[in-house]
C-alpha cells in the first residue's frame, strides 16, 4: 500500500464529554494535516486538551464530531478492533509512565511488540535496539531494577522495533530529571530521524518542542 503523503488529518475535530453541568467541550473543531517524516509538537497548558487530541489522532478513543484519518483510513468508520489492528500496522507510542511490563526484563519488552505482530527470531533485533540506546548492560534487567531514564530508553527501543510510520510521545520525559530527559530527548530525535517515522510529541516543555519541525498549540480546547 503505497503512503499517503499526509499520514495524519484532522478534520473539523471536536470532543465534549457529559459532566454534572452538562456537556463540557474539551476540544473545539481541530483541523490540520501533518505529512510523513515530519515532527509536530502539540503544546498547550496543563487541560487545554493535549493528551485528548493525541488520543483521538491515535484512534484510542473517537470524537464527538469530525474524524481523523490516519494513513489514508477515516478512523470513524473502523470498530475499535480495525483501530487496534492499523495502530498495530504503523504506530508505535511512548508514554510518560514508560508502560513497560514489571515481569518481563528490558530484552522481553522489546521484543514483545515484534512478536505481537508474528514476527519471529526478534531476540538479535531486540539486543541491536537496545545497544542503539546504551543498554546492552540491562539486557536481563526487570523494570523495578532500572532507573527512570533507562527504563524510557528501554520504552523507545521497544517503540522503535516495529518500525512504525507514526510515533506518538506523550510527555515523554514528563516524569525524568533533567540529565535524564536531555539523554532521552536526544535519542528520541535519532531514532526518528534515523527511522524516518512521523512525530507527533506532547509536551509542556518549550525546550522540547522547538526541536520539532512545527508546533500546534492548543488554548482552551482552540488551536491556535
Amino acid at each position: 500500500m503505497s503512503i499517503p503523503a499526509s499520514v495524519l488529518s484532522a478534520n473539523h475535530l471536536g470532543q465534549q464529554v457529559l459532566s454534572s453541568d452538562g456537556a463540557l467541550t474539551i476540544l473545539h473543531d481541530i483541523g490540520f494535516d501533518i505529512a510523513q517524516g515530519e515532527s509536530v509538537a502539540i503544546t498547550g497548558a496543563s487541560g487545554s486538551g493535549k493528551s485528548t487530541l493525541l488520543g483521538l489522532l491515535a484512534g484510542l478513543d473517537l470524537p464527538s464530531s469530525g474524524n481523523v484519518r490516519l494513513m489514508g483510513h477515516d478512523l470513524n468508520q473502523l470498530d475499535e478492533d480495525g483501530r487496534a489492528k492499523l495502530r498495530a500496522a504503523h504506530v508505535s507510542f511512548v508514554f510518560q509512565s514508560f508502560q513497560l511490563l514489571s515481569h518481563l526484563t528490558a530484552l522481553e519488552n522489546v521484543m514483545l511488540p515484534a512478536q505481537l505482530l508474528g514476527r519471529k527470531d526478534v531476540k538479535e533485533d531486540a539486543r541491536a535496539w537496545l545497544e542503539r540506546v546504551g543498554l546492552m548492560g540491562r539486557l536481563n534487567h526487570f523494570p523495578k531494577t532500572l532507573s527512570g531514564g533507562e527504563q524510557q530508553r528501554v520504552a523507545l527501543a521497544r517503540a522503535f522495533i516495529t518500525k512504525p510510520q507514526i510515533l506518538f510521545a506523550d510527555e515523554p520525559t514528563g516524569s525524568l530529571d533533567q540529565a535524564s530527559g536531555e539523554r532521552v530527548i536526544k535519542l528520541l530525535f535519532e531514532l526518528n530521524q534515523a527511522s524516518q517515522s512521523t512525530l507527533v510529541l506532547v509536551t509542556h516543555d518549550s525546550a522540547l518542542a522547538s526541536r520539532c519541525q512545527r508546533q500546534l498549540h492548543l488554548q482552551g480546547g482552540r488551536l491556535l
